[in-house]
């Protein structure tokens, strides 16, 4: 099991915001915009020795470094499953006109007694050819293995589905993916808030640096 690090300066899964601006040194993002859930949204409860900021406001802030006027919005909200995000949020993003857009990983989506399958597919397609028609470059998350549900015992083989969509769509829009099912973030045991759903500032840390990582390799 992944050991516990006092505070972010220490543990070695999340980089520094000068680490950060070196990888994104030639990143040529000026709008940022991020489209969802939670997820998106960055929430989560604060962790002592860890900054008390969601993985979007990290991930703002280290291309700030790199450009200083950097735009930035994120319009995602508690609970939107991909239908609802599309309803309430994309004529924002739109109107926003990001160059560098994140979006929603669908975790929502399946949390129904009986998913929906086809509409599930259907509803990240349609985000996606959305997305892609704003022109930015898009990211994304898979969700992690940690993520259950325990009042639905097959809840991790949702997520591998789940999982399994989003690469393949991304692949379609040639978005970024940001990995988080493998990540040895899955073993931290402080990495989730009381609620056993949303990362905790451990997390929300970690999970920015993989995203950082991510936009490099880019």
């Amino acid at each position: 099991m992944t050991m516990r690090f006092p505070t972010e300066a220490t543990d070695p899964d999340v980089l520094s915001p000068a680490d950060g601006a070196l990888i994104l040194a030639d990143a040529p993002w000026r709008r940022f915009g991020v489209f969802g859930d939670s997820l998106s949204l960055g929430t989560g409860d604060a962790t002592p020795g860890y900054d008390a900021l969601g993985w979007p406001d990290r991930v703002a802030g280290v291309l700030r470094r790199v450009q200083p006027g950097l735009a930035y919005l994120n319009t995602a909200r508690i609970g939107a499953t991909t239908a609802q995000a599309l309803r309430e949020q994309a004529a924002r993003i739109a109107e926003f006109g990001p160059d560098l857009l994140h979006l929603n990983s669908g975790a929502n989506d399946i949390m129904r007694r009986t998913p929906d399958w086809s509409r599930i597919e259907d509803d990240l397609r349609t985000m996606y050819a959305w997305a892609a028609s704003t022109g930015a470059r898009l990211s994304v998350f898979t969700l992690g293995r940690a993520f259950v549900i325990p009042g639905f015992p097959d809840f991790r083989d949702r997520v591998a589905r789940l999982n399994a969509v989003t690469r393949s769509l991304a692949a379609d829009h040639d978005a970024i993916v940001a990995e988080c099912w493998d990540h040895p973030l899955n073993d931290r045991p402080d990495l989730l808030s009381a609620d056993g759903i949303h990362f905790a500032g451990t997390g929300q840390a970690v999970i920015a640096s993989v995203l950082i990582k991510a936009l490099g390799r880019a």
